[in-house]
This record gives C-alpha cells, structure tokens and sequence, in this order.
C-alpha cells in the first residue's frame, strides 16, 4: 500500500481539522456614550491607552499604517486589546472630554495632530509627555511621517520607553 493513496473516512479527517483558523470574535469597536453619539475606536481599551489619528483613507487606519503601529504596540508590550484607537475623520466632533468620560483614558498618543484638534487646552510640542487632568498627553508626527523619517522614530521611541517604563 502506497501512502499516496490513503483514503480516510470523514468523521476522522473532521476529527484532525477541529478547530478554526480564524478568530471569529471581533472587536467591539462601536461604543455609545450618554448622548447617543456614538464613538467609534478599535481595540478593547484594557490599559486606557488611547491612539488618536486623523486619516480619510480608511475607518481607522489603512493596512500599512495599521501594521507598523502594531509594531510600536509591540514593541511598548502591549496589543490591540490594550489600547482603543480613534480615527477623528470618523469621529468628526470628539473631544478629550468625552474621550476621558467614555474610555478611561490614562494615556492619550496623537499622532499627527494638534491638541486644538480634540479641543485639549494645552500648547505642547512633538515628544513632549505632557500631564493635564490626570492623564498623560503625548504629540507625535503622524504615523505615515514616522514610517519614512529614522530621526522621528527615534524621538518617539525615547518618550515612548519613559511613558510605559520599557
């Protein structure tokens, strides 16, 4: 008998194959806050880190951005479940109120925005950890920016490593 030729019944071919190869459980990320609007964000906001991006390309972030923040996550030892990313073009009147009353934040990272964006009363520069309202503020260039610029990377990196303790 050649082993070319093995048939085998299909309860056991069933039995070999039983579990999925896709996680089938999404993420929740379409939460509502007191007023009925809603607020969109990705993740599960287990740690209150709180991405705030401004992209019309895509609902959150397009697929290369999206990777190469997932590699700074990593990097920061934490995950998507970690943190809730917010996209402001979805997300056109949020503020850092309603960001800290419906999320918790403890750590808010924009990228590529000014704190005038979500009306956060502070003036503060790129990589500059900045304190307000017991939370954390962090200003960067935006992702696509970090992406292309090794100086950029590096200043994020350095702040990053003292606001997560790496």
């Amino acid at each position: 008998m050649s082993l070319d030729n093995i048939q085998l019944p299909a309860n056991i071919i069933a039995g070999l194959y039983n579990k999925s190869l896709y996680d089938l459980k999404p993420y929740k990320p379409v939460h509502v806050n007191d007023n009925d609007e809603k607020l969109l964000y990705l993740g599960e906001n287990l740690k209150h880190v709180t991405i705030i991006v401004d992209n019309n390309e895509a609902i959150y972030l397009p697929d290369e951005q999206l990777s190469f923040l997932l590699g700074i996550l990593t990097a920061c030892k934490l995950s998507m479940a970690d943190v809730s990313v917010i996209n402001l073009a979805k997300n056109l009147h949020c503020t850092y109120k309603e960001i800290s009353n419906i999320l918790k934040s403890e750590t808010v990272l924009l990228f590529g925005l000014h704190p005038d964006a979500i009306n956060l009363p502070l003036q503060m520069p790129h990589y500059q950890v900045q304190k307000f309202n017991n939370q954390v503020f962090l200003s960067s260039v935006s992702l696509s920016q970090l992406q292309k610029d090794k100086s950029e990377k590096m200043k994020l990196w350095n702040c990053l490593k003292k606001l997560f303790s790496i």
